[in-house]
């Protein structure tokens, strides 16, 4: 029993260090870009898109579809790197298992 006992305890013990690290996840921010540098986004660990910068030479009224593309190869490099970051973050707790949603 006495086995039982410390093992639940080192099992809250990692939930508890799991939630903090998630929690952790929301004040990282990842930055991604597209067209070097001429768009970029900021994201945090929850990927939760946080900030668009556009610089103004790449806007063209007359070619709005690539400001589109850039803006979506922006986002999506920097959601990459925030799955990336979750995955080593967490894996730490998880053994590389994903977990549906734990992250």
């Amino acid at each position: 029993m006495n086995n039982m006992n410390q093992m639940m305890k080192q099992v809250k013990k990692m939930q508890e260090q799991m939630l903090k690290a998630q929690e952790e996840l929301g004040s990282k921010t990842i930055e991604g870009s597209s067209g070097g540098g001429v768009v970029t986004v900021q994201v945090n660990g929850h990927k939760k898109l946080l900030s668009i910068q556009i610089k103004p030479e790449v806007v063209d009224p007359e070619d709005i579809e690539m400001l589109q593309d850039l803006v979506i190869t922006a986002v999506n490099d920097a959601l990459t790197q925030a799955e990336e970051l979750a995955n080593n973050d967490m894996g730490k707790f998880t053994g590389g298992m994903k977990i549906p949603g734990l992250f």
